[in-house]
């Protein structure tokens, strides 16, 4: 993609994205003293980076990956039987297995094995794990045939695990991710971003069933919704 193509893309000012390049923030190279960027490692890096954005870049991005008129992306993909608050798992290779076991309590997924696979490749490749945590596991690329559709799983494991956070903490909250195409990974990613930067964490530690944390995810995503409008 050229540089305007990409500020398009990710709902940035070219601006911006010509100072992230120029610094080398940004995977790109000059070709004939034109900016050039590969989609895929442009994919990576946004997975990657987008948590440092400031609060405006990650809502810009956010909205820039929006398809149709579904705003409500959290109330379309996480079921109440993708919810478990009491999550039984001691290790970061036992949280994944988990998770996808929860995702298949939904009747969605079709390849369960090749879900924890890519889980497990995207997680050596560097941790999902935030600060505050709180990990959202996600696969590296999306998953077109592993699941009948987009899934999100909330899940709370109370004493936490070692899972790679950047401030060197457990982590105890975890989103798994599996969405069916790129717009719609990105987008998720991002939208539970700015769902997360705040209290929700901490609310969602104070509450152990699953009808109650679901409802905190549903009114705090009505919330970043209400507050971009």
């Amino acid at each position: 993609m050229s540089l305007e193509e990409l500020a398009r893309h990710i709902g940035l000012d070219a601006r911006i994205v010509r100072k992230w390049a120029e610094k080398g923030k940004l995977p790109g190279q000059l070709v004939g003293g034109e900016w050039r960027f590969n989609r895929a490692a442009l994919l990576d890096w946004l997975q990657r980076e987008m948590h440092s954005f400031d609060v405006e870049h990650i809502r810009n991005l956010e909205q820039a990956m929006r398809e149709g008129d579904t705003d409500r992306l959290i109330a379309a993909y996480l079921p109440l039987e993708a919810v478990e608050m009491n999550l039984r798992a001691h290790s970061r290779a036992s949280v994944l297995r988990e998770l996808v076991r929860l995702a298949e309590r939904t009747g969605l997924v079709y390849d369960g094995a090749q879900i924890v696979d890519a889980l497990e490749q995207r997680e050596a490749l560097g941790s999902t794990a935030l600060p505050r945590g709180v990990a959202f596991p996600h696969p590296r690329r999306p998953l077109e045939y592993a699941t009948a559709g987009p899934v999100l799983c909330l899940a709370r494991v109370p004493a936490g695990v070692p899972f790679g956070a950047p401030d060197g903490e457990l982590t105890d909250l975890f989103v798994l991710v599996i969405a069916t195409g790129e717009k719609l990974h990105l987008g998720l990613l991002a939208r539970l971003a700015m769902m997360f930067n705040g209290d929700l964490p901490d609310l969602l530690r104070d509450v152990d069933d699953a009808a109650s944390a679901l409802k905190l995810m549903l009114a705090r995503e009505a919330a970043v919704l209400a507050a971009g409008r």
